[in-house]
């Protein structure tokens, strides 16, 4: 997109002050003058020129009234003309000369001469004071306008309904309240209180100053009050963002039959905007129109932005196509709705018929149309926007520089961002959480950091956006010490009061592993609300503790809060890590309760769950309830149906995918390599691993290395899974050297094994699976001596064998058993069960496979050793509970060879289905057979 078809920007000729003559004598030279006002066009403003007639004798009553049209005109060349006159011929000190000059100086803003002649006046009367103070007053200077005041208070000179509404005026800019109760004081003593012009001041003082209470009292006390007394209300509480109580007084206004004008209208309309109550903002219109206001310039764009603001864009359209002529800020109005409701395209179209019909872009305009280049990732665009603000001389104030920050940290120009922050005159925090959040967004965490605190030390200052975005970065960093400064930082000074930073403070606790801490900050926090529960169950369901998440979210029902689809996304995940079916069963419940299926997020998440609960049947049922199927759910569905050992369906899918256009990722390609190895497809994976890059435009990583690596070694290719190691561009993970002593322990490899083990305790020597698949070589090999020697360096360097367990859920709750377990409650119930099955599948055949026992002791105590595995006793004690439909159990380590044969026929016996989780699949066991057809 080139910004030519947009528009093309040439540098405004900048008016110079050209004075009307270069010497004093000038004018001097012509004492007779005359004074001609001459309009040559009635919009334009009027001109004042000044002709040499010899025939006129001036007056002190003919210099008054020139001086009245210069200050009418703010002529300010002729009135310096006028004044030097004065003071040749010796007028300048007459009182009504010098008041004129002294409001035609202030109104042209040249308050060092208003100043001068004020001083120099014998006696200052209050005609020249309020004209000075006035003239602060209505050029933004505040504190000139109070001093002035103050010291004309000081000389005894007192105060009329004139001079007091400008300085009022002048305390309700600084918001300074002190100053107005002191000026109303003497408002009150000098019995201007029911002046309506004085009164309508006050007003505005105490509701800009936040004092809305005194305000309306003042307001309630007028005795004459007019429109001009209820538009100062009406403007006070839609500017504070008071929007109901604008509405409201309007309604008590029009009730009392008090007719409404274009300002009252325009300024109703802004509070219904401030609402997003369009119903009502419909009445004003009609009302409106109704009272011939339908052309005022300033009720239209009100109700254009209104219109667009709550995304009603054929009214705006309307109302704009209407409007007899389109300024800027109608055009400011219209793009900034649509950039609001995200229709990008339409802003920027916009942007080019506004240019079209001849008026130039502002400050505004820039900032909404870098929002629209922002959202729609048009980097080199929002770059020719920034090219021409600098052209064209448009100051970059901190909200644009928000802008262009914003749009290259988006588009991962993060060096620009800095370069934009880095040039700005006046660092501000506005700008300076823009670029923190450009660098978290762009996984630059240690930056944001640095720059957090680099900001900091030069007394920048930070409000709650910084600390949510620091809070990120430490979260992203996992860096409970900068965590833990931000929570004393926000205890200190009071944001901690705030939910956003709450709620981050607990994430950020909780990806540090500090669930502790992130408890107490929740329990700590006032009115916990969805959002905190939302902090923390996420929490607890990323760090593996589904039952503390699980009872968290009752916890939340008990305050009535509803579930929304973050949580139930979260509850889900915490499900599917426990293979916590019934679990999992129940959210799928509350997410059709509450509407939430209809979110993609909470859609694959339920995908995921039953996937990793051991259902696939009920995964697939939920995949094609997706709403929109994307990456996500691909990924999660064909992950599924590999970890099930439906190879070939998920490849089947994956074809699908393809051919709808969505193109895989990481996760997806990790999920295909899987499920070619869970189905022995040694072939279609070697296909797809060296296309990858070719193919899809993914390079292979660690993860991607150790699939395949995975796939030769289990189908015995050691020598090939050794080459590929050999030629990885990276060093071996401990991922890859885990496959390669996997597969020299099932074909009982010494030799790769030792060298895969040496490798594997350098990377990882605390780990205990190590030691224990390379005994578990030596063991297979007879080679004893060695076994020992390996249990001889575990037990001198600390390193504990972790014991197997299995997990059975029951109604809720989850049972938990180890290798020869009796600290059940119903143990001997168990190892009675257990002894009946033995005896029946004995009997069909069964026979333990005793060369996997690692202890060098007689084949009866082997086969004693075998027969209460972990696993075994969880689907002894499912039977025992579970009256009907699968039994389901979860084990943390690979299930052995004793055991899959043992379920094998136990599950012929019993006549029921029982699916087992180990840490590399499911194994489903049903009619006498595994889903993974011995290959596991």
């Amino acid at each position: 997109m080139n910004l030519r078809r947009f528009f093309s920007l040439q540098n405004p000729l900048q008016p110079q002050f050209k004075p009307f003559f270069k010497s004093t004598t000038l004018f001097v030279k012509s004492i007779h003058a005359l004074a001609i006002i001459t309009t040559e066009n009635p919009q334009n403003p009027t001109v004042l020129t000044l002709t040499h007639d010899a025939e006129w004798t001036p007056t002190s009553i003919s210099y008054s009234k020139l001086l009245s049209r210069c200050c009418q005109s703010k002529s300010l060349g002729p009135g310096l003309q006028v004044h030097t006159h004065l003071v040749k011929i010796g007028l300048a000190n007459d009182p009504k000369h010098r008041n004129h000059l002294v409001n035609l100086y202030s109104k042209c803003r040249v308050f060092g001469h208003a100043r001068q002649v004020l001083d120099e006046s014998p006696e200052p009367d209050l005609v020249a004071w309020s004209a000075l103070i006035s003239g602060y007053a209505q050029n933004g200077l505040a504190e000139d306008a109070i001093s002035a005041f103050s010291e004309m208070h000081r000389l005894g000179i007192r105060c009329n309904e004139f001079t007091f509404p400008s300085v009022l005026k002048a305390c309700a800019m600084k918001k300074d309240i002190v100053g107005g109760r002191q000026v109303h004081g003497i408002v009150v003593v000098t019995g201007f209180e029911s002046d309506v012009f004085v009164a309508n001041t006050l007003v505005v003082v105490y509701a800009k100053c936040g004092e809305f209470l005194d305000s309306t009292r003042l307001f309630d006390r007028i005795p004459d009050r007019n429109i001009v007394s209820w538009n100062a209300l009406f403007s006070c509480y839609t500017q504070g963002g008071f929007f109901a109580e604008a509405v409201g007084l309007f309604r008590e206004m029009v009730g009392g039959g008090m007719r409404p004008d274009e300002f009252s209208l325009s300024t109703i309309i802004n509070a219904c905007t401030g609402l997003g109550d369009v119903k009502e903002g419909r009445k004003i219109h009609g009302y409106l129109t109704k009272h011939g206001f339908g052309s005022d310039p300033f009720s239209c764009n009100a109700l254009v932005d209104m219109y667009s603001k709550v995304g009603d864009f054929e009214d705006c359209k309307r109302v704009f196509e209407r409007m007899p002529n389109h300024d800027i800020v109608s055009w400011n109005a219209v793009i900034a709705g649509c950039v609001l409701h995200e229709r990008n395209d339409a802003a920027l179209e916009l942007l080019v018929t506004m240019r079209r019909s001849g008026i130039a872009p502002n400050m505004f305009t820039f900032s909404s149309v870098l929002k629209a280049c922002s959202g729609l990732g048009l980097r080199d665009l929002g770059r020719q926007f920034h090219s021409v603000m600098i052209k064209s001389d448009i100051e970059l104030d901190p909200f644009l520089c928000c802008g262009l920050i914003d749009i290259y940290s988006k588009c991962g120009e993060i060096d620009d961002a800095t370069r934009v922050y880095d040039k700005m005159p006046e660092k501000q925090l506005i700008a300076l959480n823009a670029l923190l959040c450009g660098h978290s967004q762009n996984g630059n965490d240690l930056e944001a950091l640095s720059v957090f605190a680099e900001n900091y030390r030069d007394g920048i200052g930070f409000n709650e956006t910084t600390l949510l975005a620091i809070l990120n970065s430490a979260a992203g960093l996992r860096d409970i010490t900068v965590t833990e400064e931000v929570h004393g930082l926000s205890l200190k000074t009071g944001y901690l009061s705030d939910p956003f930073v709450v709620n981050s403070l607990i994430d950020s606790y909780a990806k540090c592993g500090r669930l502790e801490n992130a408890t107490m900050v929740f329990d700590d926090s006032p009115i916990p609300d969805l959002a905190t529960f939302t902090s923390l169950i996420s929490g607890y369901a990323q760090l593996g503790q589904g039952e503390e998440a699980i009872k968290i979210y009752v916890k939340m029902q008990d305050l009535d809060l509803k579930p929304d689809p973050f949580i139930c996304s979260s509850l889900l995940n915490a499900s599917a890590m426990l293979s916590a079916y019934e679990q999992g069963k129940q959210i799928h419940v509350h997410a059709l309760k509450f509407g939430l299926l209809s979110d993609v997020f909470t859609a694959n998440s339920l995908v995921n769950m039953y996937a990793r609960s051991g259902s696939i049947d009920d995964a697939d049922r939920a995949f094609n309830e997706v709403p929109e199927k994307g990456i996500v759910s691909f990924s999660a569905m064909i992950g599924g149906l590999a970890q099930h050992g439906h190879g070939e369906k998920a490849l089947a899918l994956f074809d699908n995918m393809l051919k709808d256009g969505i193109a895989p990722n990481n996760v997806t390609l990790v999920s295909i390599l899987s499920a070619c190895n869970h189905a022995g497809l040694v072939t279609r994976a070697k296909t797809f691993f060296e296309s990858m890059e070719g193919v899809f435009g993914i390079k292979p990583t660690q993860e991607h290395y150790a699939c395949m690596i995975d796939i030769l070694g289990r189908a015995g290719k050691l020598d090939e899974a050794m080459g590929l190691v050999d030629e990885m561009p990276f060093e071996a993970n401990a991922a890859v050297w885990g496959a390669v002593l996997g597969a020299a322990k099932t074909h009982k490899n010494v030799e790769i094994g030792e060298r895969a083990a040496r490798e594997l305790m350098a990377i990882e020597p605390e780990k205990s699976g190590t030691h224990v698949l390379l005994a578990n070589i030596y063991a297979s090999a007879g080679l004893w001596q060695n076994v020992a020697e390996v249990r001889r360096v575990m037990k001198g360097s600390k390193v504990k064998k972790e014991p197997g367990m299995s997990w059975v859920e029951v109604k809720d709750k989850v049972y938990t058993f180890i290798v020869g377990d009796r600290s059940h409650f119903m143990s001997k119930e168990i190892y009675e069960k257990l002894d009946e099955l033995m005896t029946l599948v004995g009997k069909l055949g069964y026979v333990p496979v005793l060369e996997i026992d690692l202890h060098n002791v007689v084949s009866s105590e082997k086969e004693v050793l075998l027969s209460y595995h972990s696993e075994k006793l969880a689907v002894a004690f499912g039977l025992i509970a579970i009256q009907a439909g699968p039994i389901r159990v979860k084990k943390n380590l690979r299930v052995c060879v004793d055991c899959h044969s043992f379920l094998k026929f136990v599950c012929r016996v019993v006549e029921r289905e029982i699916v087992v989780r180990d840490i590399n699949r499911f194994h489903h066991f049903k009619d006498g057979c595994c889903s993974c057809g011995d290959y596991w």
